[in-house]
């Protein structure tokens, strides 16, 4: 038998040294045990030396800095460069314009008002309303807004702004596209309701708005990409889709802002607005206009052997082309929308047409994955081939030359939505109603001073959180200030400031 060096060692040892050896031991292993311990909390009791009073400071010092420093009068972009000398929205911008599509000026807004129900810091309120305004003084004379807007006297000719004297030969056009004018009228709404409907810029902003928009809807309940003037019923029919006789493999060129566009979930963001206008306003006009746009939903599943949803139609209900990548086809894309959509409709109505074509369409998409577990973002009309386009945009059945700008391939939602239509199905009717979710104040926890405790150490001496990336319109890449970042570390610094 083959004893170990403290083996033979111990047995050389007497009765008591031996029981006081193994003590040693014994003391010198508990030690080191308790030593790497501490090493590896050891950043972790930093990070809960944050306090309450440090957080309160702190947000106080990020609001400052992103109120006076990144944002212009209330208006904000996508990202900035560090040093501030260049910012952007999805396309170059001045230092004092503002984007409306997220993570632009109504999310950066939205998220001041979640602070400020977080934390109760009224300061945050105050950015929240300064916003709200910025969006007020660029709402357009059709209602809604574009995708940018400019706060400057030398960007305000090209826009016809509600607010400017002379409106003749400026853009005019709201726009409902990547949940442009949805998402600024929301945030006003929000603001409103918060202010108990007293700041009367805001609220005959939010009503001129909801007034304009509701009269541009089509008569089969559908939405333009774009609108400015109501539209001429007679020249609407309402049809059923319908596969047309024969489509165009090459990109038409056609004039598509007046189609019935489901691109980007456009008529969902459209439906939430409305119900929140209901909630907020008691509106019934806003009700019975999501659930005309609903209704449009029914009338535009395609038959078999598709019954899904194309990413846009044109007047006689075919799916039809819009930009050279977007073909006429079934796109799996939207079509996710559009069933969590009619189940958010189902709730609100309690109606079962609302849900009787998600067996069909849930079936249907299940039968199209990819062997990658995605779905393609364009089907083929019927035969249900993926459709895909090579750099140089010509339609193609492959896969392995595409622009990298477009998401040619979806993840799916399909076992998400199936769940929530069954747990829909199974809820009581008088329960099937959506609850208002403003967030509230929360309990206090250690996981709360952590992540608190680590995006306040992540901050640079002025209260900005900078990240190495790279500006869409810059070639190299550099420390840059992204709001998504901000508007994520925002909240996570608020809760911990309102934690009870």
């Amino acid at each position: 038998m083959t004893l170990s060096c403290e083996e033979l060692f111990m047995s050389r040892l007497d009765g008591p040294q031996r029981v006081r050896r193994r003590l040693h031991v014994r003391w010198i292993r508990s030690f080191v045990f308790v030593v790497l311990v501490l090493l590896v909390a050891f950043p972790r009791l930093q990070a809960q030396s944050l306090t309450q009073a440090e957080a309160r400071t702190t947000l106080t010092k990020v609001m400052k800095f992103y109120r006076t420093q990144v944002g212009y009068e209330g208006a904000y972009l996508w990202r900035y460069s560090a040093d501030l000398t260049a910012q952007e929205g999805e396309g170059t911008a001045t230092r004092t314009s503002g984007w409306t599509q997220p993570p632009g000026t109504p999310t950066v807004g939205e998220s001041y008002l979640n602070a400020w129900r977080l934390s109760g810091e009224d300061h945050c309120l105050e950015a929240a309303v300064e916003a709200a305004r910025a969006l007020v003084r660029s709402q357009l004379m059709s209602g809604g807004w574009s995708s940018h807007f400019d706060l400057g006297e030398p960007g305000r000719k090209r826009y016809a702004y509600r607010t400017d004297g002379d409106q003749r030969g400026r853009n005019n056009l709201s726009t409902f596209d990547d949940n442009k004018s949805q998402s600024a009228l929301m945030l006003l709404m929000h603001v409103d309701e918060a202010l108990d409907f007293g700041d009367e810029q805001i609220h005959e902003a939010v009503v001129y708005a909801l007034e304009r928009m509701l009269q541009c809807q089509y008569p089969n309940g559908a939405w333009p990409q774009q609108y400015s003037e109501p539209p001429d019923d007679a020249k609407y029919p309402v049809l059923l889709a319908s596969y047309p006789a024969s489509w165009s493999r090459t990109y038409p060129k056609i004039k598509y802002i007046g189609y019935y566009t489901l691109n980007d979930s456009n008529m969902s963001h459209i439906v939430d607005m409305l119900f929140e206008a209901h909630r907020i306003y008691d509106r019934e006009d806003c009700f019975q206009s999501a659930v005309k746009t609903g209704e449009f939903f029914l009338s535009a599943q395609m038959p078999e052997p598709q019954p899904g949803w194309a990413q846009q139609y044109d007047l006689q209900m075919h799916p039809a082309w819009a930009r050279k990548f977007e073909p006429a086809a079934i796109t799996g894309g939207e079509s996710q929308s559009v069933m969590k959509t009619l189940v958010t409709l189902y709730r609100f109505t309690a109606d079962p047409k609302f849900v009787a074509p998600l067996p069909a369409a849930l079936a249907y998409y299940r039968r199209s994955l990819l062997p990658d577990g995605r779905l393609a973002r364009f089907y083929e009309l019927k035969t249900n081939r993926p459709l895909y386009f090579t750099k140089e945009y010509e339609l193609t059945y492959a896969d392995d030359d595409m622009p990298t700008h477009y998401s040619f391939k979806v993840s799916s939602r399909l076992d998400r939505l199936e769940q929530d239509y069954k747990q829909a199905l199974a809820t009581a009717p008088a329960l099937l109603k959506p609850q208002n979710r403003h967030v509230s104040r929360v309990n206090r926890s250690a996981e709360f001073q952590n992540s608190a405790a680590a995006v306040a150490k992540s901050l640079d001496a002025r209260g900005a959180w900078v990240e190495t990336g790279r500006m869409r319109h810059q070639t190299d890449s550099l420390d840059i200030i992204e709001m998504r970042t901000f508007v994520r570390n925002l909240e996570t610094l608020a809760r911990f400031v309102g934690a009870q």
